[in-house]
């Protein structure tokens, strides 16, 4: 199994969060309540101490608590049993009306221009990255590594192996921190991992803390434990987080302006969402589909692997991923992919769910599929897999053509 990490602050977090949403804008008659719920957080934290002892996140937890203990006059001695508190009406939240327009990025940013472009980058699967100039690689990329890193935010991601002694790997662990900016948002840090797919930031808040525009950032709950959204209308940015199976997907809509507000530049080499993985780290994508297509089975380079618990054909991958992809485009290619090599059919709807997201995130409609380049005819002069067949039945018909004018 995938290595994770046995710290459980992010689900202390989490359950404290669900069991008080809303309880600090109650009266004093609540207040009991509360305590409750904070000495149950407290004695969670207390649990997971000695497995989060270097979590920077377990150590902002228990400082906030000693901190509310103190705000909310709590003994430290009472019932920890988690209360179900009085949630607010619609609209009655941390959310502020009245925020300044500059924590508004279209209104703030372009009041007097165009309206800006906005890029997409996703990773997802075993991993597929698209970056924000619509190009798809296939990696490796094992360990930790940056996706985004400029002015405004970080996103960290850490991928783990699927299977002993297999080279595929999938995104076990996601970390997004926020920069403090101006009077809009202090800095927060969001962090998911394999079985914890929290409903708020690290802090146990759920928008952008105590300044005048905390509502320019907020996360939403689509789906429990399954789906989240962040809306950091300060820059403009959306940012969706799913877990599908065991793993997570990412997937984001950014400004270009957003995207390029780096002030090192020489630094974006590692910044993958923008410049893609390295070339070591890469796999070519069409080399082995052939040979999955061949021999029935994805073998990567290198000493062989263990079988997958599922062995899928080639066939059966592509009969069940056209379930839910019926166009032949990369996602649908990676989904065979992810089954072949891993023998998860959650790895199906992780590229399903991305090309859901990059439905709703890409501005430009007619780049919603991706296929690969045009490469020189494989021998037998048939046309690579995943090309689209019209226009290899365009390609013929010239080629016709040609032979008739000559």
């Amino acid at each position: 199994p995938a290595v994770t990490s046995p710290c459980k602050i992010l689900k202390c977090n989490s359950e404290f969060w669900a069991a008080t949403s809303g309880s600090h804008h109650l009266g004093t008659e609540e207040a009991p309540e509360f305590c409750t719920a904070l000495r149950a957080y407290a004695h969670c934290t207390r649990r997971t101490a000695r497995t989060c002892r270097g979590d920077l996140a377990y150590h902002s937890a228990v400082h906030g608590i000693d901190d509310l203990m103190v705000q909310h006059n709590c003994s430290k001695d009472g019932p920890t049993s988690q209360p179900r508190l009085r949630t607010l009406p619609p609209g009655d939240s941390q959310e502020r009306s009245d925020s300044p327009e500059i924590c508004h990025y279209e209104k703030s940013f372009h009041k007097h221009s165009a309206a800006p472009n906005y890029t997409h980058c996703g990773l997802f699967g075993d991993p597929h990255l698209r970056t924000f100039t619509d190009t798809f690689q296939t990696c490796k990329v094992q360990g930790a590594w940056p996706l985004i890193d400029n002015n405004y935010l970080n996103v960290q991601v850490t991928n783990t192996p699927v299977l002993p002694g297999s080279t595929a790997t999938a995104t076990s662990k996601l970390t997004i921190i926020f920069k403090s900016f101006q009077e809009c948002v202090d800095q927060k840090v969001y962090q998911a991992e394999m079985d914890e797919l929290p409903a708020a930031f690290a802090d146990g808040s759920k928008n952008g803390g105590d300044k005048h525009g905390a509502n320019s950032l907020k996360i939403t709950e689509k789906v429990s434990g399954q789906h989240i959204e962040i809306q950091a209308k300060y820059i403009g940015t959306t940012i969706v987080v799913r877990q599908v199976g065991r793993y997570l997907t990412f997937a984001v809509r950014m400004p270009e302006e957003v995207v390029n507000a780096v002030e090192d530049r020489d630094s974006q080499g590692l910044y993958l969402c923008l410049r893609g993985c390295p070339l070591n780290q890469q796999i070519d994508f069409q080399t082995i589909r052939s040979a999955q297509a061949t021999e029935g089975r994805a073998r990567r380079k290198g000493p062989s692997l263990p079988a997958p618990p599922e062995a899928f054909t080639y066939e059966t991958a592509t009969a069940k991923c056209r379930e839910k992809l019926p166009v032949e485009d990369l996602y649908f290619q990676s989904c065979v992919f992810d089954l072949l090599t891993t023998g998860d059919v959650n790895f199906m709807l992780a590229a399903y769910y991305a090309f859901e997201d990059v439905k709703m995130l890409h501005s430009n409609k007619d780049k919603l599929h991706l296929y690969e380049r045009t490469r020189d005819l494989a021998p037998g002069n048939t046309a690579p897999l995943g090309t689209p067949p019209a226009l290899w039945v365009a390609l013929l018909c010239l080629s016709q053509c040609w032979l008739c004018l000559l």
